[in-house]
């Protein structure tokens, strides 16, 4: 059975930084790419970030901001996200690119 499981979100004031974790078991991260996606309040979900293994890629409102990476040894995918801004407020999700390995998502809100 495949889980995984965010953690690291919650409430942060702009210009602030938090990092998420997405820890996996019953998949090996090591042989897929995965991604960070989210959705905000009334926004459709978009794609934040991939890690590809050997490139990374990022929409264009997080570059320069965001930094994902991963530690296969861990089984774990991170999201490093800095001078976070109150449009970054969402439910960030984890997931296996291509397949149906989903989180169950967290919360990040950006607020003073």
């Amino acid at each position: 059975q495949v889980q995984l499981v965010e953690s690291g979100g919650g409430l942060v004031q702009p210009g602030g930084s938090l990092r998420l974790s997405c820890a996996a078991s019953g998949v090996d991260f090591s042989r897929y790419t995965v991604g960070w996606y989210r959705q905000g309040p009334g926004k459709q979900r978009e794609r934040v970030a991939l890690h590809r293994g050997g490139s990374v890629d990022y929409v264009d409102s997080v570059k320069g901001r965001f930094t994902i990476s991963r530690d296969n040894a861990k089984n774990t995918v991170y999201l490093q996200m800095n001078s976070l801004k109150p449009e970054d407020t969402a439910v960030y999700y984890c997931a296996v690119a291509g397949t149906n390995y989903w989180g169950k998502g967290i919360l990040v809100t950006v607020s003073s």
